[in-house]
């Protein structure tokens, strides 16, 4: 094993020091010492670091614990921000969000056909317009899209609703704006936007998120790290069959459960032009509208027993347009839940709603391009400074 070089040690340090600032509201460098067991000298010379950079300031003095008041420190969160982008299903939205969330500005475009060249020129509208705000400076854009994606080339393999193969997303952003970019699949965003942003989550927890819209797809975070699988799409669960004589899915496949619980299927089957109007109908207690939204939550239901089954994961989140459908549908999922589920593993099984609607996959989608690493917020790493 190589040990870590003098400038590996620094920045190590740096990160943890930041983060740890990151995960309070204010703390003081002698708490900053004690949680991460470095030394306090190693500590303010950090410090002093984050402060010359402008990332962190002082912000007041805490409780004597019989010394000196301590100073406290906490994030300047317009110091840097970051772009995120949802690609979602009928539009795509892009936000200038700061380090600690707060969305600062936002656009928004209709996605009118799945012509693949066209959507790539409304992302670019979209970018022109946010780099033309002004609000300075930005480090970093996070996309996150539909299909299946390879993160570490930046390259999305297959969006079928967006007709994209192969396309190397990232380095067209890189080159056409001269910014870090990184590229998740939406779901695996919105799944980042929940832990970070959406409740109580400790730092190092399992969690499912499960994001259904027109498509179906979960976010997978072990120890509070996101699990993409071997080939960057773990959570592809909305291509899965779970009915072997079913509709033709837009993916080539009959009888995946995105063709029998997603937004776009229960469309489809009430007869109606959208989302909104399947919502309305079924508010009405309109009968084909319940029977549907019903049979959606025990398919749904079946494939989330799976992954309980196989990973063991105890917390679940569910987001997406579905959500809207209250209480029948989601009943419908944790009743599906329980009789496909050996009985010890459900009794375990926390269900619960996202809280953050489209922000989750913006947040994300920018929280990702820092997760393991900070160095696009110093100065040196980033022209966007100047």
């Amino acid at each position: 094993m190589k040990k870590a070089t003098h400038q590996q040690t620094k920045q190590h340090n740096r990160d943890l020091v930041l983060r740890t600032i990151f995960s309070h509201e204010s703390i003081s460098r002698a708490e900053i010492a004690r949680v991460t067991n470095l030394t306090r000298t190693t500590v303010s010379d950090v410090v002093s670091g984050l402060l010359k950079e402008g990332l962190v300031d002082e912000v007041g003095r805490g409780e004597s614990l019989g010394g000196k008041t301590p100073i406290l420190l906490s994030v300047v969160p317009d110091a840097r921000h970051l772009i995120g982008l949802n690609l979602g299903q009928d539009k795509f939205i892009g936000a200038i969000v700061n380090l600690r969330g707060e969305i600062k500005e936002t656009v928004e475009i209709k996605v009118n056909d799945s012509d693949g060249d066209n959507a790539l020129e409304l992302i670019y509208q979209i970018l022109d317009q946010l780099f033309n705000k002004d609000i300075r400076p930005i480090v970093g854009i996070g996309v996150g899209t539909p299909g299946l994606v390879n993160t570490r080339e930046g390259v999305i393999v297959n969006a079928v609703n967006l007709a994209w193969k192969d396309l190397p997303l990232a380095g067209l952003l890189e080159e056409k704006y001269k910014t870090p970019v990184s590229i998740l699949n939406d779901s695996q965003a919105t799944a980042i936007g929940e832990f970070v942003y959406g409740g109580e989550h400790a730092v190092d927890e399992n969690l499912i998120v499960v994001n259904i819209q027109h498509g179906i797809g979960a976010g997978i975070l072990v120890n509070g790290r996101l699990f993409q699988g071997d080939g960057g799409g773990a959570g592809e669960i909305g291509h899965v069959v779970v009915q072997e004589d079913g509709l033709q899915c837009r993916c080539g496949k009959f009888g995946c459960l995105e063709t029998v619980a997603g937004a776009r299927a229960l469309m489809n089957q009430v007869g109606v032009a959208s989302f909104d109007q399947v919502v309305a109908k079924f508010s009405a207690e309109n009968e084909q509208a319940r029977k549907v939204v019903t049979a959606a939550g025990k398919y749904l239901g079946i494939s989330l027993a799976n992954l309980i089954g196989i990973l063991n994961i105890q917390k679940i989140v569910l987001t997406g347009d579905m959500i809207q459908l209250g209480d029948l549908w989601f009943e419908a999922v944790k009743n599906s839940i329980r009789k496909a589920s050996l009985e010890k593993m459900y009794q375990g099984t926390k269900l619960e709603l996202g809280k953050l609607d489209y922000r989750a996959c913006i947040l994300g989608a920018s929280a990702f391009l820092m997760l393991d690493d900070y160095s696009l917020l110093f100065q040196e790493n980033t022209h966007a400074l100047n």
